[in-house]
């Protein structure tokens, strides 16, 4: 594949983001590794070129001999003679994705990332994090069991408070020592992943709390809300899908607990990672945090106890009310059969009726999955629907619907990189598990897992109410009336 470099991955990072140097070294080593081209688009040879420090921009120039220069570059329609030299080299970057020059942009310009979102370019555009996580999701064999996450006291992680875990939310929020013991004192408890035993990898601490004021101009969450209090994932642990995995615990927590409202603040420029996972999973930009000067911004998820009445698309609905999604009578259901040893990478989390049961909240080492998955098979149908509803059919040994999720995308592809493209979020396929699958035309299809159900629905079941007539080999519709049916029994 092709990788664009932008002018900021190029150009010497400043000291503050030395974490990033590490994953921009292990992305330059895994593409050079395993045959990937990096380029770099002629603008950015110009944007150098205007920098005045002559030393500085001389050995940028020489760094530039290690990458590819992208040559015969179409001209970009969106400059004209407005544009300042900054956004016209950003626009030509920008176009050169748009016309499929490369395959994907890396870049750590936050603008860059939101003018391609608008454009419908978002999924090709990565930051060197993630840029780096996906190569190594590609290439190197990594278990697929998600870390476990575990819910604590606030005052157990009192030790580990003086340790390096902690120095970057020292440096960002003055008094954070003071506030960590104000609420240790309190009584309140924390979501952590663990590196290693006696190690943070990551934590989230949560609050409940009622009638809240969380913006500068008074906006108010009436009842009870939940509030993300501190979320951090350490760079080290980042791929591993932890984020999605705090939010799942969020929404299962609210979902209990009859919590109509998630929120959360921070530093927009510090946090870019967060706020950008935040949009995906339905939260908004609200307004600013009162006595933060403008700094932070408030995210708002609504998370109404009971789902409300439809007035989206059934994709846009689920992403904005998730875990509630549509599934009236105008929403396509499938049945899709899936293989023990896929099952498990895709569920880790799914424990069978026969075994012993951990639970997510209150159990150590328990396992977890993140929300946003992929699967591939080689199935005949064509069409499936942003927002329909997939049943997933484990086979051979447990024989039975196990979980539900909401398609977001389903495509049918030949090309293992285009493949390789579309999943490479989803932590779940190498590219040779890809380049095997895609030997014969493959259906990709992401969605988002949304549950399991109480009570999974066995094959006899699904037999004797004429769901299935023998082994479910392939994907299959069924209707309203079915899903209905499967849908009570499973959580009966």
């Amino acid at each position: 594949m092709r990788f664009l470099l932008d002018t900021n991955i190029l150009i010497p990072l400043e000291d503050s983001q030395i974490p990033l140097r590490s994953s921009l070294a292990d992305f330059v080593r895994l593409a050079h590794e395993n045959g990937h081209n990096l380029l770099y688009h002629p603008a950015s040879e110009d944007d150098i070129q205007r920098d005045t420090n002559v030393s500085r921009r001389q050995q940028t120039l020489d760094r530039l001999r290690q990458y590819s220069r992208l040559d015969h570059t179409p001209v970009c329609p969106w400059n004209n003679g407005t544009t300042s030299p900054n956004d016209a080299a950003d626009n030509q970057i920008i176009y050169a994705l748009y016309c499929d020059a490369v395959h994907a942009l890396v870049t750590e310009d936050r603008e860059i990332h939101q003018k391609a979102k608008n454009l419908g370019l978002g999924g090709r555009v990565f930051y060197i994090q993630t840029a780096e996580t996906w190569l190594r999701q590609l290439h190197e064999r990594i278990s697929v069991q998600l870390p476990n996450i575990e819910e604590v006291s606030l005052y157990n992680l009192t030790p580990l408070l003086c340790g390096g875990f902690f120095d970057s939310l020292r440096e960002g929020y003055s008094g954070f020592n003071e506030w960590f013991a104000k609420k240790a004192r309190e009584g309140k408890r924390a979501w952590v992943s663990w590196e290693r035993p006696g190690s943070l990898g990551a934590v989230c601490i949560f609050d409940q709390q009622a009638d809240e004021t969380v913006t500068e101009d008074g906006l108010r969450l009436p009842g009870a809300a939940l509030k993300l209090c501190t979320f951090k994932v350490e760079t080290n642990v980042r791929g591993r899908k932890i984020g999605e995995l705090f939010l799942k615990a969020a929404f299962r927590f609210a979902s209990l607990n009859r919590l109509e409202h998630i929120f959360i603040h921070g530093d927009i420029e510090n946090h870019r990672f967060l706020f950008d996972l935040l949009e995906d999973f339905g939260f908004f930009c609200a307004g600013t945090h009162p006595g933060s000067n403008g700094r932070d911004a408030v995210y708002i998820k609504y998370h109404p106890a009971f789902p409300p009445s439809a007035t989206d698309d059934a994709f846009t609905y689920m992403r904005k009310y998730f875990p509630h999604f549509r599934h009236d009578a105008d929403i396509q259901k499938f049945v899709v059969p899936i293989r023990p040893n896929y099952h498990e990478i895709l569920f880790p989390d799914y424990e069978h009726p026969l075994a012993h049961q951990n639970l997510l909240f209150t159990q150590p080492n328990s396992a977890g999955n993140a929300i946003k998955l992929a699967y591939l098979c080689h199935a005949p149908i064509a069409h499936i629907a942003p927002g329909s509803i997939v049943l997933f059919y484990r086979s051979r040994d447990h024989r039975a619907i196990t979980s539900l999720g909401i398609v977001e995308a389903y495509q049918s592809q030949t090309d293992p990189s285009q493949i390789a493209q579309m999943v490479s979020r989803r932590t779940v396929y190498t590219m040779n598990d890809i380049i095997q699958i895609a030997s014969k035309p493959t259906k990709v299809m992401l969605f988002r897992h949304v549950k399991h159900f109480k009570n999974p629905i066995d094959h006899e079941w699904l037999e004797a109410n004429d769901v299935l007539d023998g082994n479910t080999q392939t994907i299959r519709a069924i209707n309203d009336i079915t899903f209905q049916r499967i849908f009570d029994y499973g959580e009966q």
